[in-house]
């Protein structure tokens, strides 16, 4: 929403000096953000977006009890009702291609997607084809549906963020996923109940 890649570029490429200002973007801040998947990761977003005093809704399989976010029944109503969609669900087969051309054109022109949960969940030939044509208006991808290959088009537009799946990529959130791996495995040999069961 910001632009931030391109205005980084057009500063190193001396266009602020021959050019002037670089042009109004807009601010996060108080934007309707859409959650699908209101998970530990979604809800933690929802967290984050809060605190710019963005209004907070989702869709997940089910309604969600204790929360103050508005749900949606299915991602179409989600994105209609959001400045900026983003999916932080798991990839199962009901959630292959969630985002798709209906919700694409839901989210609209002025819309921003953002996926840092599985490549395909998106439909990034759809996905492709609604930036180049203006019906979505920006997008920041951290996974793409068939890693490592990001689609051609994507690198020339200013409208979009890309970054190689580096979401969980700090050393703290690694240490912090080793440490559980080691907590779950003392569990299961001292007999005690597991950190983070699979149910």
């Amino acid at each position: 929403m910001r632009q931030i890649c391109d205005a980084d570029r057009f500063l190193r490429s001396g266009a602020w000096k021959i050019k002037g200002g670089y042009r109004l973007t807009s601010k996060f801040s108080g934007k309707r953000v859409g959650i699908l998947g209101l998970g530990r990761i979604g809800e933690a977003i929802a967290k984050r977006a809060e605190a710019f005093n963005c209004s907070i809704s989702y869709h997940s399989r089910s309604e969600k009890p204790n929360t103050n976010y508005k749900y949606y029944p299915n991602p179409v109503d989600l994105a209609s009702n959001s400045d900026v969609l983003v999916v932080a669900c798991a990839l199962t087969e009901e959630t292959r291609h969630i985002v798709n051309k209906e919700v694409i054109d839901a989210l609209g022109p002025k819309g921003v997607l953002v996926n840092i949960s599985r490549g395909p969940q998106v439909d990034e030939p759809e996905l492709v084809k609604a930036l180049v044509e203006g019906r979505l208006g920006g997008a920041g991808l951290d996974v793409f549906e068939n890693e490592p290959h990001v689609p051609e088009e994507l690198l020339g537009l200013e409208n979009v963020v890309l970054v190689p799946h580096v979401g969980s990529g700090t050393v703290e959130t690694r240490k912090a996923m080793a440490d559980l791996v080691l907590g779950n495995l003392e569990a299961h040999v001292l007999g005690k109940p597991l950190l983070t069961p699979v149910v």
